[in-house]
């Protein structure tokens, strides 16, 4: 703590378990007095490390990433934990590995709000679980669509992050089942390591879990989920696309365009790192750009059409 105003570092990393100060106290500490500074957590794959994870998340952690587990030597976890550590530090700070060319495209002028929304997906990674807790708790109790959720983590964060959101929502918040039928109401969030879609079965919509290989070094990914909403509702969706490293949605977010649903993404300023949304807009596929505090309140009047007042979190936890 002594050090940090004096070196003014770019990223601090925090292990979960540290003599003293442990990395809880630690962050809160540098929350309270360097609110600006990017903190990565490093955690144990076990069930008490994913809990504690979303603690820090939740106490204003930029990231986190797993500890090696089942490596060959100790010299191939540093090299696995080098890999990813500096992918995310690189994310963070906002260094390029390449100078960006050209300009993006400007946002597309379509007018929103001319169809009906039948299903919401949503795709989010670093930074998704404070975005999603603020974004879900929005959502009122009659709202009158399915949610569903990719947020890159590994297993066991995904059904913790899911109870999590589920103490704090109007809505019932799962880790996703596969042959569930989708109804209005719900809300489903990918297993981690599975990818997630919808598929049709007679006239109902119903989830499907699978371990085919990763798209964009992802499982779950973004992109399975949007494509396959796009398939099975056509134009009744709307898809949102938050704070993440990467381009994983991009594609997707044109199938739903293409399709005739709309996107809406998280603008840069909200975002802890701009990548899937900022990849959406330059795709040419985002409808709307909005600020995390107003993400919320237009999925609200875009689905329900007005009939909702303006969100408002609840102040009783759900059972």
């Amino acid at each position: 703590m002594a050090k940090i105003p004096l070196l003014n570092p770019d990223v601090i990393t925090l292990d979960i378990d540290m003599p003293g100060m442990n990395g809880i106290q630690t962050l809160t500490e540098i929350r309270r007095l360097h609110p600006r500074s990017h903190v990565i957590m490093l955690s144990t794959l076990t069930e008490s490390g994913a809990a504690v994870t979303l603690e820090a998340l939740s106490l204003g952690a930029s990231d986190y990433m797993t500890k090696p587990t089942n490596t060959a030597s100790l010299a191939d976890a540093m090299e696995q934990v080098r890999r990813e550590l500096i992918g995310k530090i690189v994310s963070l700070t906002g260094h390029r590995t390449a100078p960006a060319t050209g300009s993006a495209p400007a946002i597309a002028t379509r007018k929103l709000g001319g169809q009906r929304i039948d299903v919401l997906a949503i795709g989010v990674s670093t930074g998704g679980p404070q975005a999603l807790a603020e974004v879900v708790p929005c959502l009122p109790a009659d709202f009158p669509a399915p949610v569903v959720i990719v947020q890159h983590m590994p297993p066991l964060f995904t059904r913790l992050l899911a109870e999590r959101l589920n103490s704090h929502s109007r809505l019932r918040v799962q880790e996703a089942e596969a042959g569930r039928a989708l109804e209005p109401g719900q809300v489903w969030i990918a297993r981690g390591d599975y990818h997630m879609a919808v598929a049709r079965e007679g006239t109902s919509a119903v989830l499907q879990l699978n371990q085919e290989l990763p798209e964009n070094s992802c499982r779950p990914a973004v992109d399975v989920l949007f494509r396959s909403v796009a398939q099975v509702y056509g134009a009744c969706v709307l898809g949102v696309v938050m704070t993440g490293m990467g381009a994983d949605g991009a594609r997707g977010a044109v199938n739903i365009r293409e399709a005739g649903g709309e996107i809406i993404v998280q603008d840069e300023a909200s975002s802890v790192v701009w990548g899937m949304p900022g990849a959406v807009v330059s795709a040419g596929a985002a409808d709307k750009i909005c600020p995390l505090q107003e993400i919320g309140q237009e999925i609200v009047r875009r689905v329900t059409a007005g009939r909702m007042p303006a969100c408002v979190k609840p102040t009783t936890l759900h059972a």
